[in-house]
């Protein structure tokens, strides 16, 4: 689920493929084959993911209820599984939604080459949008929606219909990347032109939110941030840190 195209507003979510830009999903379908591949084009992926599949962890529910129940978690734009499998292994009865088929079809291979421990939770990959969800009346525990609304065509309209997925108490992660000029020169500059960490393409500078904005946007979806952080290099992987100006992630709650 990577979407794309130019922005469009409306006071609520329309039930259509909307959030999903055709371009976008083509983009990361040419990279599913090596999605899991931590040397390959996903490589800020792999590095970033204990860190924002972590912090998320400590900012959700825990994953088993006190009754035994597996809790529910929606990884939305779940690409092949990075951060999917990471919360099927804590516990998480989890789907994986994403609009790519070739990156569904990518995360099931890995998941049959590379079964998941006896303890994990149940995952289960699905092709399509979360607008499909919503005329379902899908509701969940957890949603993790990790580099993926900057991507989709309406964030604030992509995040409100989130958030109506959401059972009440439960919570919500989102990382994304801050609109700086920073993150302009490193996030799209640098690791897509100079450093080809990532494939041309990848981002639009114009489409990257603020934390301000994600409040925003959070607040018009009913939904309160509890806690907000910066992603950070460093050596080794990604550490937690209060610089925002690139790379960050928010957790928030529908009370």
């Amino acid at each position: 689920m990577k979407g794309g195209a130019p922005m469009q507003h409306h006071d609520s979510p329309v039930l259509s493929a909307d959030s999903v830009a055709p371009e976008e999903i083509a983009h990361f379908s040419d990279l599913a084959a090596r999605w899991w591949d931590p040397a390959g084009p996903m490589r800020p992926l792999h590095a970033m993911n204990d860190l924002r599949t972590g912090w998320s962890m400590r900012h959700l529910l825990p994953p088993v209820a006190d009754d035994g129940a597996r809790r529910t978690l929606l990884d939305i734009g779940c690409g092949a599984g990075l951060a999917s499998e990471a919360f099927a292994r804590a516990g998480f009865d989890v789907t994986g939604l994403d609009a790519s088929q070739a990156a569904i079809t990518a995360g099931r291979l890995h998941m049959r080459r590379h079964p998941l421990p006896a303890s994990a939770g149940p995952l289960s990959y699905r092709c399509g949008s979360a607008e499909e969800l919503v005329a379902e009346g899908a509701r969940f525990d957890a949603i993790s929606a990790l580099e993926v609304i900057e991507h989709v065509t309406d964030p604030a309209a992509f995040l409100r219909m989130l958030g109506g997925m959401l059972r009440p108490g439960g919570a919500m992660v989102v990382s994304t990347m801050n609109r700086t000029w920073r993150s302009m020169a490193m996030a799209k500059i640098g690791a897509e032109y100079v450093l080809r960490l990532l494939p041309v393409g990848t981002h639009d500078w114009r489409k990257f939110i603020t934390p301000a904005e994600m409040g925003q946007y959070a607040a018009r979806a009913g939904l309160r941030i509890t806690d907000i952080a910066g992603m950070v290099p460093s050596p080794g992987g990604w550490r937690e840190s209060r610089d925002m100006a690139v790379n960050y992630v928010a957790a928030m709650v529908r009370d």
